[in-house]
């Protein structure tokens, strides 16, 4: 299934593989991407080993994973320009797994996870992911930035003894002294050299350059500081196909759909939010079920192919972008850079100073808040603000993916309470003795309440009209409301007619069975407009 869905979106890569306006890539652009490339390579392999110890499977596991799912994200994903790996959003929910279970169930959970991310892109499911309101993606981007600054903490303590968590440092001692002063200096000295490059040439990317700069000055001067090979060694061979070695039975499929469900939840919503962001820095739209397919592509071979599974990374993604990275070739060089270093380059990039790699993460953490959030607060409605924060609290407290679902709900929430007290009507009797009530805002469940208390059904004329011309009927709640307020007046001999219904409101009302037509007096909406109810269609009357 993956490899035929794979196949359907082969033609929509290559123009990706352009570098605008139809033009064949020149040796100016192939040069940026190959070295966007590079620069996200360097700044995946210590976030992969440290999401490896996350999860607490080998440091090759998690390499295998970020060469493995940017691969084939690279190759064949929604948007060019993103880099997807091992990130701790997944990490943090596979530790219990392997706890209990074993390395090889995380495999078969993977694989699960990749099948599931796959229908749901062969669903089409991933347009939702345009319900989230921008409040929410304003908490996700700062909620992330705060998360990627923590995990960047782990790297100050003692080597040997650093154990990262999907949030921050985990245990281990502090550096102190003399290491802690030269390790915060090169940090400094290289967020320096990426903000200063740019003013001087833009040949090489400011990420690249710093790092280099770094990591010549420490082992030119033989500068003792921690360094990538204090992580874990990254050397190793070609990833192997491998079945996972588990039972396949109902047992398995038990344990680990949990698991798989709530991984493909939570990759995609990374994933479908960071093609939302670097979509917004590259004035590109859509892409947003191709992607899923990909990613879940990506884990089903992950999966067979010993990779813990992967999903968007927001920061080497704002890497690759701000380093010129602008099609696929950057993120097909990174996942190539990133082999290269464990077949063969392992020794040198071992004596890469941490230092260094922590000064780019930390220009993406400037790089990636939305700093202008925090001086709109004060001038958004208080329920924006109160989203911004709140998605922000739980992205750094919880993970991002139910950080997004509480935003939206409670957006949601806060939509619907606004629109419930829009209702009202303005009241009026004519020459003939009707009386019209000319109901303002939505009729919905949440303003069902407030729509029957609009009516004085005891005082009113035999005959009373209400006017739907701006309002609209959108849920069953509402049809339930309208026969409530009908059987009222019939209880007491009086008549209750709706006009200028949308053909939206007709067809729920006439599907309902609660409409007769009466007369045909609203040319604008071409429909019978002026309806008596028939009451006695829900309530079994």
């Amino acid at each position: 299934m993956a490899r035929a869905l794979l196949a359907r979106y082969a033609d929509r890569i290559r123009p990706d593989f352009r570098a605008g306006s139809g033009e064949t890539l020149s040796l100016a652009r192939m040069r940026i991407e190959l070295l966007a490339g590079l620069t996200v390579a360097l700044a995946l392999v210590p976030e992969a080993v440290a999401f490896a110890f996350v999860a607490g499977v080998h440091p090759l596991v998690g390499l295998y994973a970020a060469f493995l799912v940017g691969l084939v994200t690279a190759l064949f994903g929604g948007r060019p320009g993103m880099i997807s790996g091992a990130t701790g959003a997944l990490a943090v929910v596979m530790v219990s797994l392997v706890a209990e279970h074993g390395v090889e169930y995380l495999f078969a959970t993977v694989v699960l996870m990749g099948i599931l991310q796959v229908a749901v892109g062969a669903l089409h499911w991933g347009k939702f992911i345009r319900l989230v309101p921008h409040p929410v993606m304003l908490g996700f981007v700062n909620g992330l930035a705060i998360v990627i600054f923590l995990a960047q903490l782990g790297q100050f303590k003692v080597p040997g003894t650093v154990e990262a968590t999907g949030h921050g440092a985990g245990g281990g001692e502090w550096l102190t002294g003399l290491p802690l002063y030269a390790m915060l200096g090169l940090v400094v000295l290289t967020m320096a050299v990426i903000w200063v490059m740019p003013k001087l040439t833009k040949v090489i990317p400011a990420p690249l350059a710093g790092i280099a700069v770094v990591a010549a000055v420490v082992i030119g001067f033989g500068i003792d500081v921690p360094r990538v090979g204090d992580l874990a060694s990254i050397e190793g061979g070609l990833p192997g196909f491998h079945l996972p070695g588990v039972p396949f039975e109902l047992e398995t499929l038990r344990i680990i759909l949990p698991y798989a469900v709530i991984l493909a939840a939570i990759g995609l919503i990374e994933s479908l939010l960071t093609l939302n962001l670097v979509g917004e820095m590259t004035g590109k739209r859509g892409g947003a079920s191709q992607e899923c397919i990909a990613q879940g592509s990506a884990n089903i071979i992950t999966g067979f192919f010993g990779g813990m599974g992967g999903c968007a990374m927001i920061g080497q993604s704002m890497i690759n972008v701000k380093s010129g990275g602008r099609t696929r070739i950057a993120g097909i060089a990174a996942a190539l850079f990133l082999l290269s270093f464990i077949l063969f380059a392992s020794p040198l990039i071992e004596q890469i100073p941490l230092a260094a790699l922590v000064g780019v993460m930390f220009m993406v953490v400037i790089g990636t808040f939305a700093w202008n959030s925090v001086r709109i607060l004060f001038r958004v409605p208080r329920t924006d603000a109160f989203v911004i924060v709140l998605v922000t609290a739980v992205t750094v407290a919880e993970d991002l993916a139910t950080a997004v679902v509480v935003g939206v709900i409670v957006s949601a929430l806060a939509y619907a309470w606004q629109n419930a007290r829009r209702i009202h009507a303005d009241v009026y009797t004519t020459a003939d003795g009707q009386k019209i009530y000319r109901v303002q805002g939505p009729l919905f469940f949440g303003s069902a309440e407030g729509f029957a208390e609009l009516f004085d059904v005891g005082a009113d004329p035999k005959s009373v009209v209400v006017d739907f011309a701006d309002s609209r009927v959108v849920d069953q709640s509402a049809l339930q409301a309208i026969e409530a307020v009908a059987l009222k007046y019939e209880a007491v001999g009086k008549t209750l007619q709706l006009r200028h219904l949308s053909h939206d409101c007709h067809a729920l009302l006439t599907k309902a069975g609660h409409l007769m037509v009466d007369s045909d007096d609203d040319p604008d909406y071409a429909i019978a407009a002026d309806y008596t109810v028939r009451t006695g269609i829900l309530g079994g009357h």
